[in-house]
């Protein structure tokens, strides 16, 4: 196995230690939470910058990696659900546009055909990752001049997520016409 694969099985592992801090209850976890959120984060970038400089870009890897970052999001947006700082309807808007998006993969990879990950798809995860370290930070240091920071991101990175999925199936709608190929 490759550095790259080891880094995103990495960030696998690093999701239930999240969860378990996150909704431990204890002094500050959330802080804690986010810490490791940020890091798992991080690896994102840092595995696929390993993977295409070496030239190590394996069929677990393409796999691995998209199915770690939609744990990794999928697992923080339902803990916050049930800490009560983000509203169900958007966690489940936002996994119905995941689930969608890579059911539409799979369609067509099944047909021979990869699809670029756009850049409206690239705002989305950053907007939502900074949602959700705003939030698991209680929207530190924003809450000190009583600016809701945290859930302006939350519906910002929920626009980019409705319009990058509108745009991902209306760009690639061939993929869904019979006969294809």
């Amino acid at each position: 196995m490759n550095l790259a694969n080891k880094i995103t099985l990495l960030r696998v592992l690093m999701i239930p230690i999240f969860m378990i801090v996150l909704l431990s209850g204890f002094n500050y976890s959330s802080y804690i939470a986010a810490l490791i959120f940020a890091i798992a984060s991080a690896t994102d970038g840092l595995d696929g910058y390993i993977a295409r400089s070496r030239n190590q870009i394996t069929t677990f890897g393409k796999f691995i990696d998209p199915l770690a970052d939609k744990l990794l999001v999928s697992t923080a947006l339902i803990s916050l659900v049930q800490l009560g700082k983000v509203p169900a309807w958007i966690v489940v808007i936002i996994i119905a546009r995941e689930f969608t998006i890579t059911g539409f993969r799979i369609i067509a990879a099944s047909e021979g055909i990869t699809i670029a990950a756009s850049s409206l798809g690239k705002i989305k995860t950053s907007t939502q990752l900074i949602a959700i370290i705003a939030l698991l930070i209680n929207n530190y240091p924003f809450k000190l001049i009583q600016f809701p920071f945290d859930i302006i991101m939350l519906y910002i990175s929920l626009f980019f997520t409705i319009l990058s999925g509108a745009d991902y199936l209306y760009k690639n709608r061939h993929v869904l016409k019979t006969g294809h190929k």
